[in-house]
């Protein structure tokens, strides 16, 4: 029979365990926050079809969480969506879409379907969870012509979903002023919201 013998190192002290520790927990913050800023920032990929700039995000599901579980007990859950073109930084907004999408669940057959409130003749039914944030996608965008040849653009969206404890205007009072108005408050710190933004891309390289 063949032993391993391993010699034990010395105890630590706690003063210095507890300093590894800290800076161990610093590094793997470090890390992740760097591994989420790369997730958002390829997490928007821009497109361009019959004259306007759409996005695409395969990795986003915002149907999920409370907002999910709220959908399961019969309640219908509005999102607020707000897409912004930036041209030459990141902070030279030239270009802004907003929507409200309601979002409501079939218990029995199990689908979902979808509605733009300042359009009820744009809605999807029988979805996905897929389909539906798919089609709430395609359902936002800019005029390509609103924005400038031959500089670098930035597209990011932002996402909040309704909390059911919050007032909501009436279906005529859904118009951009009151989105706007929306979105130049800060989100609450509990509520469900959803970030992404995309890689600097120009107008004449995006693909159909």
């Amino acid at each position: 029979m063949t032993y391993l013998c391993l010699n034990r190192a010395p105890a630590a002290h706690p003063q210095t365990t507890g300093r590894v520790a800290r800076k161990q927990a610093a590094l793997a913050l470090l890390l992740a926050m760097g591994l989420s800023a790369m997730t958002v920032s390829s997490g928007l990929l821009p497109h361009h079809a019959s004259g306007e700039v759409r996005v695409s995000a395969p990795d986003l599901h915002f149907l999920t969480g409370k907002s999910l579980s709220r959908l399961h007990d019969g309640a219908a859950v509005p999102f607020d969506f707000q897409l912004v073109i930036a041209a030459g930084s990141k902070n030279n907004v030239v270009a802004r879409a907003l929507e409200r999408f309601t979002v409501s669940y079939d218990v029995w057959e199990e689908k979902f379907s979808v509605v733009r409130v300042r359009d009820f003749r744009k809605s999807g039914m029988r979805l996905s969870a897929n389909g539906v944030e798919s089609w709430c996608l395609d359902n936002i965008f800019v005029p390509a012509a609103s924005l400038p040849a031959g500089q670098h653009l930035w597209a990011r969206l932002e996402i909040r979903a309704v909390e059911s404890r919050e007032t909501l205007p009436t279906d005529s009072g859904i118009n951009l002023a009151a989105l706007i108005e929306i979105f130049s408050r800060p989100s609450r710190p509990q509520q469900e919201r959803w970030s992404l933004e995309s890689a600097p891309f120009e107008l004449a390289s995006l693909k159909p």
